[in-house]
């Protein structure tokens, strides 16, 4: 078997230290249950990266340029069902790919913002914003249909994640779609 790259390990370590803070907060998320997730030892994971803010920071750097891809890809479309569909479906092929990124996603709309953790992620709830073309936000119903649609995917994707077929994807492409209102 191949050794994994250095990328592999390092998307490995960032999806995991992502689910973990979605799941935990920064605060009681530890290097050392990093470090027990991916299987690696406290100290390899520090030669990645040098500090639990550093990993924290790369983590965020990387969802959100993930999630300005997806905006980017969509940006051509105008706001409403098509440009929705699109995003739907570039999280639900995220959420299968990096569960923990969703997850994370997903805690930042979740965040009270004077938190610490909300304020880290509210870079990621603005490239939401700009991957669904609004402001959604300022929208009461139409917050809660995002979050409702984000939610479905990534309680799914995580939960499922080890038989998630090409079937059961378009399936939770739907879901989410549909909890848009659409």
């Amino acid at each position: 078997m191949p050794r994994p790259t250095k990328q592999q390990i390092d998307d490995e370590i960032l999806d995991a230290a992502a689910s973990l803070f979605a799941r935990h907060g920064f605060k009681e998320t530890s290097v050392q249950r990093i470090a027990d997730t991916v299987g690696y030892s406290k100290t390899g994971l520090l030669h990645r990266f040098p500090t639990k803010e550093a990993l924290q920071e790369a983590v965020i750097a990387r969802c959100v340029g993930q999630l300005h891809e997806i905006g980017a890809r969509s940006a051509e479309l105008p706001t409403g069902p098509e440009r929705d569909r699109a995003v739907i479906v570039a999280v639900a092929q995220l959420a299968l790919a990096q569960p923990g990124v969703v997850a994370l996603l997903l805690s930042s709309l979740l965040s009270e913002p004077e938190s610490e953790m909300g304020t880290a992620l509210q870079a990621i709830g603005e490239a939401i914003a700009t991957a669904f073309g609004d402001e959604f936000l300022c929208d009461q119903t139409r917050a809660l249909r995002v979050t409702g649609a984000l939610g479905a995917i990534a309680v799914a994707s995580v939960a499922l994640r080890d038989h998630l077929t090409p079937e059961a994807m378009a399936v939770l492409v739907e879901v989410g779609y549909n909890a848009l209102g659409h």
